[in-house]
């Protein structure tokens, strides 16, 4: 007999590879499943890109002027400049989206039920932060294949190299969000946060214009841009297109993805998150 079951819902070593592999993939087919029967979720994370491309870019193309600067060896056209950005913004939008389906699945009392599991909190929100990158990058490939007919070409060597940046700014996006959901407690709350971190996060940053025009027209926006991780994820991604690095956006997305998942995990942690969630829901039981 193995005793009674800890409080906490953990396990130490009691796994083997096979059951935690068979865990992960439970959640992964989850959220994948999600994804496909919210078809609306996928057409809403084109949509805000793909109008920036094809609409303001056509617009702002004789505007903004885009200089020879890194990674580029040539003058680039400015909707071949914002589509890092663009990138970038479609896997913030999906790392809420992702985590606002935790907060309906804590409402809903679906959350409980897999945070009380034995095996490790921080196992569980990994996985499901792994599923909701995976789900990021099938969609920022889409949009690859459809801005490749507007004439946005990178090398084709860029498809590839440009993966490994993807994926850790899918994970970064997507602790982001949920350490956001760890600490909104109603469903509408939180969609109307995600605006407020979706929007300001895409603007004060380099997706649209380079940071050194930026810098000579407000020097404040220019910190704050230094100071927004999304600056640095987009900048990962644009490098990562011509098959370069940038180590100071590397290191600040790393860093960035390790701060907002520890936080996750310990507000998701039983004596404070679980603890409070039952709190909030009335105490009834």
């Amino acid at each position: 007999m193995s005793g009674a079951p800890r409080e906490t819902g953990y396990s130490r070593g009691g796994f083997s590879l096979s059951q935690y592999f068979i865990c992960a993939k439970g959640i992964v087919w989850r959220e994948s499943l999600r994804f496909l029967y919210q078809r609306e979720r996928f057409v809403s994370a084109l949509v805000r890109p793909l109008v920036w491309l094809f609409m303001f870019a056509a617009g702002f193309r004789q505007i903004f002027g885009v200089s020879i600067i890194p990674p580029y060896e040539t003058y680039v056209l400015y909707e071949v400049y914002i589509v890092p950005g663009l990138l970038a913004m479609i896997q913030l939008f999906n790392g809420m989206q992702s985590s606002l389906s935790m907060v309906y699945d804590r409402e809903m009392g679906n959350m409980r039920t897999l945070l009380v599991s034995p095996f490790p909190r921080w196992f569980l929100l990994c996985s499901k932060l792994i599923a909701g990158t995976l789900v990021s990058i099938l969609q920022v490939y889409t949009f690859l294949a459809i801005a490749w007919f507007w004439d946005i070409e990178p090398p084709l060597i860029g498809y590839v190299t440009v993966l490994p940046a993807l994926i850790l700014s899918g994970l970064m996006f997507g602790a982001l969000g949920m350490l956001l959901s760890s600490l909104v407690k109603q469903l509408e709350n939180f969609a109307g946060i995600m605006n407020f971190v979706i929007f300001p996060m895409f603007f004060a940053s380099s997706a649209l214009y380079p940071l050194w025009r930026v810098k000579e027209s407000s020097l404040l926006l220019y910190r704050v841009c230094l100071l927004n991780p999304f600056t640095y994820a987009a900048e990962l991604i644009r490098f990562a297109f011509y098959g370069k690095l940038e180590p100071m956006s590397l290191a600040v997305v790393l860093t960035c993805t390790a701060v907002f998942m520890a936080g996750a995990i310990g507000a998701y942690d039983p004596a404070r998150g679980l603890i409070a969630l039952r709190g909030s829901a009335g105490g009834s039981t």
